[in-house]
């Protein structure tokens, strides 16, 4: 490995994974060199630029905790989530959900709470009653599939964004012999994705704003079936056309429909206005 230059030295770090025992991995790594010298040679950046762009990707992860993951925003708000996302879950179905991105919000294991009941712990908000029912590939409801469900509040801020004692706007539930699910929330609004680290700077020069449209994130899991994860969009929303990370499909634009005070669909009577979202899943098979 001597007297390397930009014509051979491609070939000269692709040869020394040779030994490598596993393929896929093998396979991985061999791509990637080849795809990332290949983009140097189009680009041909300065020393300078290089030196930015990994002190770019060095500042993304030191902004990453147990609570914010801002390399899952780079992927998002370049649109590789989404198309890694497209790659892993096709479907023609119409009985089967369409997935979209996890974002970077999610926690695993949320609070689980029972059908009907309120997540909108220490969060004022419009009210918003959101049902439905998950079926299979057949139509036939599914029970106890499990939901967890997160989103943010009425000023567009997830709980982890915030100074809570608990958990909030998110919640964990299962669906009863009909597959039938509820609870109530609050309504949604469009956010800013976080624009405090390296990401947001990024759209900031380049002239993109970081907005997204107000959705509901669901998570579906049930033994035999792919896991689903998805979001659910209002459908008067103005950044449906422009999401920030590129996530809106039109299988998941719902009405959030505007019900004046009175009787809501779970029995209760509402002394105000509120919004009701249905939406039905359904889940693939695991193949």
């Amino acid at each position: 490995m001597r007297n390397l230059n930009a014509d051979n030295i491609t070939d000269a770090v692709i040869n020394e994974f040779s030994g490598c025992q596993d393929e896929r991995l093998k396979t991985i790594l061999n791509s990637l060199v080849t795809h990332l010298h290949a983009f140097l040679r189009e680009v041909k950046p300065s020393e300078e630029e290089w030196t930015q762009a990994i002190d770019f990707l060095t500042r993304t992860g030191q902004m990453c905790d147990d609570k914010r993951q801002e390399f899952i925003l780079l992927s998002d708000t370049l649109g590789v989530t989404m198309l890694v996302d497209a790659l892993n879950h096709q479907t023609s179905d119409p009985m089967v959900s369409e997935s979209t991105v996890l974002g970077p919000f999610y926690v695993a294991d949320p609070p689980q709470v029972a059908q009907g009941e309120a997540i909108d712990w220490g969060v004022e908000g419009e009210p918003l009653y959101v049902e439905g029912r998950v079926h299979n590939e057949l139509g036939e409801p599914l029970a106890n599939v499990v939901i967890d469900v997160w989103q943010s509040d009425s000023e567009g801020f997830y709980d982890v964004q915030k100074e809570l004692d608990s958990a909030s706007l998110r919640a964990r539930f299962t669906t009863d012999d009909q597959g039938r699910y509820a609870f109530w929330s609050v309504t949604p609004s469009p956010y800013p994705i976080p624009t405090d680290g390296p990401v947001g700077k990024m759209l900031e020069i380049t002239g993109r704003h970081p907005y997204r449209p107000a959705h509901v994130h669901f998570m579906l899991m049930a033994k035999g079936y792919e896991t689903l994860v998805t979001q659910v969009f209002a459908e008067d929303d103005p950044y449906l056309d422009s999401d920030a990370v590129f996530g809106v499909k039109d299988s998941l634009v719902r009405d959030y429909r505007l019900m004046p005070p009175g009787p809501a669909p779970d029995g209760r009577t509402l002394e105000s206005s509120y919004r009701h979202l249905k939406y039905d899943f359904g889940l693939k098979k695991a193949s």
